[in-house]
């Protein structure tokens, strides 16, 4: 019998989790997530995971379950989230899975080409990061290959020295050698792609940022600013404090910061999401659709 994973991904607050927990509950099935940033236990409000109540009701995979002190990349999640499927499509025919990090889910759909890496070339960006600063980097990715700089987060130094690393290295552009070779998978895929208006998107991003600060935000990042230059806090949500710790501005600015990075996050998402080809574009609240997708696919 087919085995189907459900997929469904799309920019922050869209509503994933909602979509997620809706169908992983009407067909009786777990849900695996794609978020790389959700891993993290420490980054337990900032990362906006899904609450105890709903984690609760369906069993979730890859929340949670490692410290930032225990990176996980993209291929190993690849490796990890495989095994993983593998033991559930034991006693599931079909499994959701859910998030919003485009690499992590071009890892689980179609596998990360094998990237070459030279400690020698990467050390020397790091010592180039240090002594001209991260702009003079950001400038010659942007001259190298526009394509990988337009939808690459520039305020991430590790991505930023990664890609340089690997056009150093092999004398061709980052994009270009992304998911060039699909792997094949031994399950059938159902890819959703959820989006809405972008202003009522950009209200429910300024909106969820608030209700992270109600609920801690703040003193999540004050207990995790000695390990800022980590690379899971070099994302949206924690950066934008540690210059409000060291009083360059106010409070009233952060909260500023944190929604107009979120913002630009989510705009960078949607330009990832449209290389997927097959992906089905719905509004979350579209249950006929969602349902007429899976009627399609042979799922229901």
């Amino acid at each position: 019998m087919a085995k189907y994973l459900l997929n469904i991904c799309g920019p922050t607050a869209v509503g994933k989790t909602g979509v997620a927990l809706y169908w992983a509950e009407k067909l009786e099935c777990p849900i695996l997530s794609t978020d790389s940033r959700q891993c993290y236990r420490e980054l337990a409000i900032g990362s906006a995971p899904p609450s105890q109540e709903e984690l609760d009701r369906v069993p979730h995979h890859f929340i949670a379950d490692r410290s930032i002190h225990n990176p996980i990349t993209a291929g190993e999640f690849e490796q990890l989230a495989l095994e993983t499927l593998d033991t559930l499509f034991q006693s599931h025919d079909i499994v959701v899975a859910a998030g919003g990090s485009g690499m992590y889910i071009d890892a689980l759909l179609h596998g990360l080409d094998p990237l070459p890496t030279d400690a020698a070339i990467k050390e020397a960006l790091e010592k180039r990061t240090e002594a001209e600063g991260l702009a003079a980097l950001k400038e010659e990715l942007f001259r190298l290959d526009p394509e990988h700089a337009a939808k690459v987060d520039v305020r991430n130094p590790r991505r930023i020295i990664r890609a340089l690393e690997v056009i150093a290295i092999t004398g061709k552009k980052y994009s270009e050698q992304l998911n060039n070779t699909p792997k094949d998978r031994p399950f059938e895929i159902v890819n959703w792609l959820l989006n809405m208006d972008r202003d009522k998107l950009y209200d429910r991003i300024n909106r969820r940022v608030h209700l992270m600060i109600a609920d801690g935000l703040e003193a999540e990042a004050r207990s995790l600013k000695s390990h800022a230059e980590l690379p899971s806090l070099q994302t949206v949500g924690y950066r934008e404090w540690w210059p409000y710790f060291k009083g360059e501005y106010d409070l009233d600015r952060t909260i500023e910061l944190i929604q107009q990075y979120s913002r630009r996050y989510a705009k960078r998402q949607l330009t990832y999401f449209k290389r997927f080809e097959n992906a089905l574009w719905l509004d979350p609240n579209d249950i006929n659709s969602q349902e007429e997708s899976l009627r399609k696919a042979g799922v229901l």
